[in-house]
């Protein structure tokens, strides 16, 4: 014979675990591993979720304005149309939702953001609104602009 082959008894295995007593041990990898996706895909989608209507902010070179309060967001799309965070409203509207929008602080912040293609008139009469209705803090939203090189 060649070599002999011993038959197998079980002693030659390494035993896990202490000999087939269940582990008491939860691996922890896969949760990791799925919380770290999440978190992923939601700082990578969360940029992407502004207000639903579409505008084409102008450029400014202003700095942005600093604040503690969530502000409600006026916007005047490139048709005209007048929105108070995504709920389309007409200008006569607009200062009766915004103060049960606000629960009558006249004191809330306002954005008003106009379509570059819009009429400048139409945003100035949704900013006459808003004022009209008694806030204080309103505020233009624009693009940053970029900045040119002097020419020499």
């Amino acid at each position: 014979m060649a070599g002999g082959i011993r038959p197998s008894n079980g002693h030659g295995r390494r035993r896990r675990w202490g000999g087939g007593q269940p582990m008491s041990e939860i691996n922890v990898t896969p949760l990791v591993d799925v919380m770290l996706v999440l978190l992923i895909i939601f700082m990578v989608t969360a940029p992407l979720l502004t207000a639903g209507v579409e505008v084409d902010l102008p450029e400014s070179s202003a700095a942005p304005l600093a604040g503690q309060d969530e502000p409600l967001s006026v916007s005047v799309d490139a048709e005209g149309r007048v929105f108070v965070q995504d709920k389309e409203v007409t200008l006569e509207q607009l200062p009766a939702t915004l103060m049960a929008v606000a629960k009558n602080k006249t004191d809330t912040r306002i954005f008003v953001r106009g379509d570059r293609s819009v009429d400048y008139g139409r945003v100035m009469q949704a900013m006459g609104a808003v004022t009209g209705a008694g806030f204080t803090k309103v505020s233009l939203v624009t693009t940053l602009q970029q900045a040119t090189p002097a020419r020499r």
